[in-house]
């Protein structure tokens, strides 16, 4: 079974990122470790001053007692406010900062890391001057349950903030438990489910919805609830008139079944929310225009849409007197981040749009061939209709995650990677990115770097993006090879690798990312053949990219291993059972039978049906799913191979793994089964620290063994 290489194109190299194996002094830098992870800086939150002036950011990292901390750091956007620094400190997760639109002060909310599963508070810091002492927060709202969003009145005088609220959905009641509260550390009496969306990955169970509330910015206000029922409310954002706010919603009767939001309105005296608008697919990310006439939202207009579809940016009336009309439709990339980089954190939700820049145009994060940068679309205010193209804000190998635009767009400010650095805040200037600080990618320069590559493989459906990431010392011959598979399928590897891709190449290893079919930001004719295929024409296209890298003379093809997590692990466990051409494969969080995903996974019927893969509520549904199942090939699996399962992941659940594992074990292969408990989907970014460097330093060993790295 095994394949050679077939294909050659030329290489087309890009710069270095970080630096060289030495630095500025001759002096040789040494190679990473596993331990790094205890180093890792994240900028992870953005939001900027209505007029610009200043960014506020959030700043991640590890504790001398293993645990995340963030706090918020004031970034200076014009001359006379002083440097970057810290507004913020203490054992805290501060997060969500939202600068008033006065721009006096910034609400965010704060955990506190000395309390066993405390709440999230929703707290108020007067912004300082230049040179003034670092001002004291104060607690405006402590919800029993925490804070979820949270928005600024446009007078500066209120905060919409959303937290979950009773009534409990499926717990059953304790006896004699009557008027009192439960102990939340206790498991509950049991849980009667009726619906299918009883819970939700890194979440857990759902036992409340989230609701809006409004509270006024005065000492010892009192919240209000504007929205009441069994749904939940999320990303809500204010009217320009301050009377009323929008906010995404699924209050259909099968919104368990086939989830699909749309945009609501509430008043400030609450009552019954008017929709506002329901598009084809899913509706997200509302945002009123300043003159009050239009909406905006992020979602697809298309009925019923698949997964090549990709979402665009909607407009309607905002007062939900007409229909939805996609600005740009001949644009055919994802609005949002849809690139894949660790160095991003991804403990947090990205935050990409669209903003107003006054009411002729938009600015939001548009994914593009694995790069994603701020892209400006404009309209007509008149008529709510496009005029012209839409057209990058700036240009380059950037994986941005976070966007926040000022009052008219006149300063676009981003968080986000560039060239391999690990995530700064950067703003968008004459088509370029400006780096404003150095916070975020100090913790990179004392260690060797991996070089990366872009080149282009031919495969079977056209060219395959492949980014190539080498020790920076060992030049273009030959070396033992890892291919790194991404998520999603519709996830695409971004110019900055990630940190399992660095350890890796510290390691001696030269690693392939290729982005094949059916990754997202290649247009829709890249991803619809991979649509119910599986390990067809994806698992071609890995083929092509590795004999590629063997034609360079780049890869010893009998040294080569497999990686990947989510749909990377899917494919990890297809191969290898498909081919014998790798020699170590690390399977995490994948999954091995598609007819068990089907339901054990928090979305699996929902995602069946937009990626065509299958369901088993016919004959021929379910032989699809089991056509397109590793499981089926498990017995041709001659491959040592490495699974790991984060325990608590309601995504890709263990149960598919342990059909892998338990299958290999009784075929007497060469298999390790490792369990991490209480993680979820991606815990190998924000998992505990020490599993996540455990995790790493199995599969460095793993690869070491029986790849003699």
């Amino acid at each position: 079974m095994r394949r050679r290489g077939r294909y050659a194109s030329a290489m087309v190299s890009i710069q270095r990122t970080g630096r060289p194996a030495e630095d500025e002094h001759g002096t040789r830098l040494p190679s990473m470790i596993p331990a790094i992870i205890r180093r890792q800086v994240v900028l992870e939150e953005l939001d900027v001053a209505s007029n610009g002036r200043l960014a506020i950011v959030i700043r991640r990292f590890v504790d001398r007692q293993d645990r995340y901390i963030s706090h918020l750091w004031l970034v200076p956007l014009v001359r006379g406010l002083g440097r970057t620094r810290a507004l913020t400190g203490g054992a805290v997760r501060d997060g969500r900062p939202q600068i008033s639109p006065d721009g006096r002060r910034v609400a965010f909310r704060r955990m506190r890391q000395d309390i066993n599963d405390a709440p999230r508070t929703l707290e108020i810091l007067t912004l300082p001057d230049a040179g003034q002492a670092r001002p004291e927060p104060w607690t405006l709202a402590a919800p029993e349950r925490g804070v979820g969003a949270l928005a600024w009145s446009p007078k500066s005088d209120r905060i919409a903030f959303t937290t979950a609220t009773d009534p409990v959905r499926f717990l059953i009641p304790e006896a004699g438990a009557r008027g009192r509260s439960r102990d939340p550390n206790r498991e509950p009496l049991g849980r009667r489910i009726t619906r299918a969306d009883w819970r939700s990955d890194d979440e857990g169970h759902l036992d409340r919805w989230e609701h809006l509330f409004v509270v006024g910015v005065r000492t010892g206000a009192r919240a209000r609830q504007l929205t009441h029922g069994d749904w939940g409310v999320s990303q809500p954002s204010w009217d320009p008139s301050g009377r009323s706010l929008v906010f995404a919603a699924d209050r259909s009767s099968t919104a368990d079944l086939r989830p699909k939001t749309t945009i609501w309105r509430v008043g400030l005296g609450g009552g019954e929310p008017r929709e506002l608008m329901c598009l084809g697919g899913p509706a997200s990310h509302p945002a009123v225009s300043p003159d009050g006439r239009w909406l905006a939202a992020i979602g697809v207009t298309d009925p019923e849409p698949l997964d090549d579809v990709s979402p665009g940016i909607a407009i309607a009336p905002a007062d939900g007197s007409g229909s939805a009309v996609t600005l740009a439709p001949a644009l055919d990339r994802p609005v949002g981040s849809s690139v894949d980089t660790d160095l991003q954190g991804w403990q947090v939700t990205s935050r990409g749009g669209p903003f107003w820049a006054g009411s002729s145009g938009l600015i939001a994060l548009v994914s593009d061939r694995g790069r994603c940068v701020p892209w400006r679309f404009e309209l007509d205010p008149a008529t709510g209709e496009g005029t012209g193209d839409a057209h990058p804000l700036a240009v380059g190998d950037a994986a941005c995650d976070h966007l926040a635009v000022s009052s008219g767009g006149r300063r676009v400010v981003v968080v986000g990677t560039l060239d391999g650095r690990a995530p700064e805040v950067m703003t968008a200037e004459r088509d370029q990115l400006r780096t404003r600080t150095r916070i975020g990618s100090a913790w990179q320069r004392g260690v060797r770097q991996p070089e990366m590559r872009s080149t282009l493989a031919i495969g079977d459906g056209g060219p395959i993006e492949v980014w190539i990431a080498s020790p920076p010392d060992l030049g273009d011959g030959p070396l033992p090879t890892i291919l790194d598979v991404h998520g999603g399928p519709l996830g695409a590897w971004a110019p900055a690798p990630s940190l399992e891709v660095a350890l890796l190449v510290s390691r001696g290893y030269r690693v392939l990312l290729p982005n094949i079919r059916g990754s997202e930001s290649y247009g829709r004719d890249w991803i619809r053949p991979q649509l119910g295929d599986w390990g067809g024409v994806d698992a071609a296209d890995v083929h092509a990219a590795l004999d590629h890298a063997i034609s360079l003379g780049l890869t010893d093809p009998e040294r080569v291993g497999v990686l990947g997590l989510s749909y990377g692990g899917f494919m990890v466990n297809w191969l290898i059972g498909t081919t014998d051409r790798f020699r170590a494969a690390v399977s995490e969080n994948g999954v091995a039978n598609q007819v068990s995903a089907w339901a054990n996974s928090d979305s699996g019927p929902e995602y069946c049906r937009t990626s065509l893969v299958g369901d088993p509520l016919s004959e021929a549904g379910m032989l699809k799913l089991w056509r397109q199942s590793p499981l089926a090939h498990v017995a041709n699996v001659r491959t040592p191979v490495l699974i790991l399962q984060a325990e608590a992941d309601e995504r890709c659940p263990k149960a598919d793994n342990e059909q892998f594992f338990v299958a290999l074990r009784n075929l007497g292969r060469t298999v390790e089964y490792v369990l991490y408990p209480e993680e979820s989907h991606v815990y190998q970014a924000s998992g505990r620290v020490d599993r996540r460097i455990d995790r790493m330093t199995r599969i460095l060993d793993w690869f070491d063994r029986h790849l003699g790295g």
